[in-house]
């Protein structure tokens, strides 16, 4: 492809539609309100299709641009993609367009009908693509506190009884977070300019500078804490249950599918790439704190009574398994985890969706209201049941191939660790299974008599999700071969490599 601005181009078109979505008459119809935003989110994803397609895996970043935007501060508008944040950027734009359709009617009847609810959903696409595409720190930065702003308004406009609560609760500890972030981006502007003679954010030019022990590990710190809180993982994860209990699916799946991803890759990107030595000096806390988190999560998740808010504690201990990979320092366990967090963005999104039909249908969240619904809504119930299954990462579907190369890089690590987050793997199937055993099966409960099935529309929503989560299930090479590479560059940074296995003397002679 030319040297085209790809990626402004990219993130400004679903910004554009957000604009346009705003300023339509009063007057025009929610049905011409949706359409005009369903066709700038399929716009988005055949750009996007077109960027994945000419993208050549291991070239390193590409479609890159760079201006320098405020000289004073050393901060530039740099965007760029490798594969971590190509994969990203192709879960927000195919995430888009399914969330809308499945959420059609869900906006009507919220603060602002349905042309802000679906202008909110563009502004966000547009700003999360932003947040996974800046190779430059001072912009992230800003991408990452724009993203909070559809959000709130999402949930506190469009949610359930108690969505502002929620949405201010959201709202709290990201700023939190963001704030703790500011004081590790200051840090990188006075270190750069003293190590470099001026300030920089560029991401290339902060990786080749050694901040030394104390300050590298201060800074590190505080992307840390921002991004944990993000991810989320235990303990700074209570406002996920309550956010996704009182939000609409879709913006549930833009939440956790897509948003949250923001925390793992800064991870990656900033944690192990901008700081090395501090990395490797947390890791044992940082392991011990993804084993909580999976083993926690998976435990509120056998607990919870209410669908949504069952999905948010699972996806801790998902979030869980992803830090494990990054932070157990090897390459099988990091392949493990940005495979992960592309698979758990379809399958969370399928459990989400599909509790959403549900719900809406039987006008209660909570699990006890239901039971017998194969009997009344089969194509609902087995939709349910294949993305739950995906959930557990059964064999054959795409979470399953990330799981198990996140727990080979945690054998290598410690077996002990590996050991602990495999009671997770267990829990898992549990809290899957009891709850399509008392939603799905069992005699037909009242108020679930005369339910009725999914329409058309419902199902090709979803239908995409589940065929993803199938192809990526038996065949995920077309995107390791496009993460792998990623993984490589980030081992370098960080110093890293895999152990060699150890062959005895006689094994060798062999």
């Amino acid at each position: 492809m030319n040297n085209a601005p790809w990626l402004t181009i990219l993130l400004l078109i679903p910004i554009l539609g957000s604009v346009v979505l705003t300023f339509l008459p009063a007057r025009t119809s929610s049905s011409l309100s949706k359409q005009v935003a369903i066709g700038f989110s399929v716009v988005t994803l055949l750009l996007g299709i077109a960027l994945a397609i000419g993208y050549e895996p291991g070239g390193g970043y590409q479609y890159e641009e760079d201006v320098v935007w405020i000289k004073l501060f050393g901060a530039h508008y740099a965007l760029g993609l490798d594969g971590l944040g190509l994969a990203l950027v192709m879960l927000t734009v195919i995430l888009t367009p399914i969330v809308m359709l499945a959420s059609w009617n869900d906006g009507d009847h919220g603060a602002w009908g349905a042309k802000g609810f679906f202008a909110w959903i563009l502004a966000l696409e547009g700003l999360s693509i932003g947040v996974f595409a800046a190779t430059d720190v001072f912009l992230f930065y800003v991408f990452f506190e724009a993203t909070l702003i559809p959000v709130y308004f999402l949930v506190a406009g469009y949610g359930g009884p108690q969505r502002v609560k929620a949405a201010v609760k959201f709202l709290l500890y990201s700023l939190l977070g963001g704030l703790v972030m500011l004081a590790s981006v200051v840090g990188l502007y006075v270190e750069s300019a003293k190590t470099k003679g001026g300030p920089t954010y560029l991401v290339s030019e902060l990786s080749k500078i050694d901040f030394g022990t104390d300050v590298g590990r201060w800074m590190f710190l505080g992307f840390f804490i921002a991004f944990a809180i993000k991810a989320p993982m235990f303990p700074v994860h209570t406002w996920l249950p309550d956010t996704a209990e009182n939000a609409t699916p879709g913006t549930s799946v833009l939440l956790v599918s897509v948003l949250d991803k923001i925390g793992t890759f800064g991870m990656i990107r900033f944690c192990l790439e901008l700081f090395p030595e501090a990395s490797r000096w947390a890791t044992p806390v940082v392991v011990v704190l993804a084993i909580f988190s999976i083993l926690y999560g998976a435990m509120m998740a056998i607990g919870s009574s209410n669908i949504p808010r069952l999905i948010a504690y699972s996806s801790v201990s998902h979030f869980g398994f992803i830090v494990l990979g990054i932070f157990v320092m090897n390459s099988q366990g990091l392949s493990g985890a940005n495979l992960y967090m592309f698979n758990h963005g379809l399958s969370t999104a399928a459990l989400f969706l599909v509790s959403g039909y549900l719900i809406r249908r039987r006008g209660s969240a909570e699990i006890g209201d239901f039971g017998g619904v194969e009997k009344v809504a089969p194509v609902l119930a087995g939709l349910f049941l294949v993305s739950g299954l995906s959930a557990l990462s059964l064999p054959g579907l795409s979470p399953f191939v990330s799981e198990l190369l996140v727990m080979v890089g945690a054998f290598v690590h410690s077996p002990w660790a590996a050991s602990f987050a495999v009671l997770g793997i267990v829990l898992v199937a549990i809290y899957i299974l009891w709850m399509y055993q008392r939603i799905m099966t069992g005699p037909v409960r009242e108020g679930v008599v005369g339910m009725r099935d999914l329409n058309s529309r419902e199902i090709f929503a979803v239908a995409p999700l589940l065929l993803l989560i199938l192809v990526l299930g038996f065949f995920p090479k077309p995107l390791l071969s496009v993460i792998n590479p990623s993984v490589d560059h980030t081992m370098s940074q960080v110093g890293t490599s895999d152990p060699k296995p150890a062959v005895t003397e006689g094994e060798a002679q062999k």
